[in-house]
């Protein structure tokens, strides 16, 4: 199966094989091969309500590399999924007739709500047998944040997709390099109302563990443990206090892009952005009472790849 997430900020791929039926229902599924790259769709969305032909070119040249890695893979089902940058966009349109032309099918513009489903199945299938439920699963993209309530047995509880993200948050609030502290009060005011008004939506306070995806968490988690590489097999399921977030984003938000960049796990793509979505997981934290975060590599994109197996095996 070959699934690909193409958010905000990055597009990503998953080619993975199911596992055998006798490892048991939380066995990962079997990777082929994973990749990331930071093609920024949503560059400018939030301003001017449509993509720009230049990150829609990005875009392509990435899905084009992806689509020889299937086809050499052999992978037998391919599902392509886009989210908040092509959902806001007005000239969706050209997009879609974009990655047909290259990848062969078209890709499926998900609802806040799938988006939400999709990333808590990738995140829950394979935690440790004694993290405790229920769990709130957040998961910080580029243009939006989705928050899942659920637990194994009975699956999604609640949950909501909101318009508050690392891109979308830096380019609104934070252009200062460094930001200005006036700059980063107004991100923190307007990420709190929104957080707020999500966990009046969904019961995130009522849970016992906080599930943190994508990038800007992992980063954060790698900042907290001092790696001195991006690793993922540390990060996965790393457990991180909310003193230490708090002490990494006054960090990042205290550095430029290029001191940023010199940290050795930063991705290139992520420093101008990372202030920002450390801030997110940092408020999400305090407004939900969360003392801690656990990390988890396995999302949306997971979820995706688990959709795709045959009905006969659900």
């Amino acid at each position: 199966m070959a699934a690909i997430d193409c958010g905000t900020n990055s597009i990503r791929l998953l080619v993975a094989d199911l596992p055998d039926a006798s490892a048991g229902p939380q066995a990962p599924l079997v990777d082929l091969t994973r990749r990331m790259e930071i093609v920024r769709l949503g560059q400018g969305v939030d301003r001017t309500g449509r993509l720009a032909p230049e990150a829609i070119e990005r875009t392509r040249v990435a899905l084009a590399s992806y689509t020889a890695d299937i086809e050499k893979l052999g992978a037998q089902r391919v599902r392509m999924c886009a989210t908040s940058a092509s959902r806001d966009a007005a000239n969706a349109a050209d997009f879609t007739e974009m990655v047909r032309a290259t990848l062969g099918v078209a890709p499926e513009v998900v609802s806040g709500d799938e988006e939400a489903r999709l990333s808590f199945t990738g995140a829950v299938r394979g935690l440790p047998a004694d993290a405790k439920e229920p769990f709130l699963v957040v998961d910080i993209g580029g243009g939006s944040t989705e928050f899942v309530v659920g637990d194994r047995a009975a699956g999604v509880r609640s949950a909501i997709s909101v318009d508050i993200g690392c891109v979308r948050m830096t380019e609104r609030h934070l252009p200062g390099d460094p930001p200005t502290p006036e700059q980063v009060d107004a991100a923190q005011a307007d990420i709190a109302a929104v957080v707020d008004r999500a966990l009046a939506v969904v019961p995130g306070r009522e849970a016992a563990t906080l599930v943190g995806l994508a990038g800007s968490v992992t980063t954060v988690v790698a900042l907290a443990q001092g790696l001195r590489e991006y690793d993922p097999e540390r990060i996965h399921h790393a457990r991180v206090s909310y003193e230490e977030v708090a002490r990494v984003t006054a960090e990042l938000l205290g550095q430029t892009r290029a001191q940023r960049l010199a940290n050795p796990v930063m991705h290139p793509g992520r420093a101008d952005v990372i202030g920002a979505g450390a801030l997110v997981l940092r408020v999400i934290m305090e407004r939900a009472g969360m003392p801690s975060v656990v990390a988890s590599e396995h999302d949306i994109l997971d979820g995706i790849a688990w959709s795709l197996q045959p009905t006969t095996r659900r």
